[in-house]
């Protein structure tokens, strides 16, 4: 695997200038609970905007069905994480808290993700890429 740098950190309580916030959202952008009312609280996350760029934090929608309904939305933030290089992305278990996924079932949606380096990821989506558990 060529994922060589850094982990998300199990808690983001500050950011960097550079860096956004990563969080699991739903499509109507109510940011109640878990990593989206952080995002919402410290971050600069939109009430009512339930996808991409809010403030220091991008959304990404996990709670309208099954993981392939997430896919599209994974895609597009790699896309536009590979054209803002100048941004580090600090991509929290997205689906895996309220959403109710496993590691193994998001982390997947990720694997494009390893190539570029301004996207972090966490420890246990890259542990299941490493080993081939998806």
């Amino acid at each position: 695997m060529l994922y060589n740098r850094e982990f998300t950190p199990n808690r983001i309580s500050a950011l960097a200038a550079n860096e956004i916030f990563v969080f699991g959202s739903n499509l109507s952008g109510m940011h109640g609970g878990g990593a989206a009312l952080i995002a919402y609280e410290r971050f600069g996350a939109i009430w009512g905007q339930g996808v991409g760029m809010q403030g220091q934090s991008y959304g990404i929608p996990t709670m309208q069905g099954g993981v392939e309904t997430i896919r599209p939305y994974v895609d597009e933030f790699i896309r536009y994480a590979a054209q803002h290089p100048e941004y580090k992305f600090l991509v929290t278990r997205i689906g895996c808290g309220i959403a109710g996924f496993s590691d193994a079932e998001i982390a997947v949606l990720f694997r494009d993700a390893i190539g570029h380096e301004n996207i972090i990821l966490p420890r246990t989506f890259v542990e299941v890429l490493e080993h081939g558990d998806c």
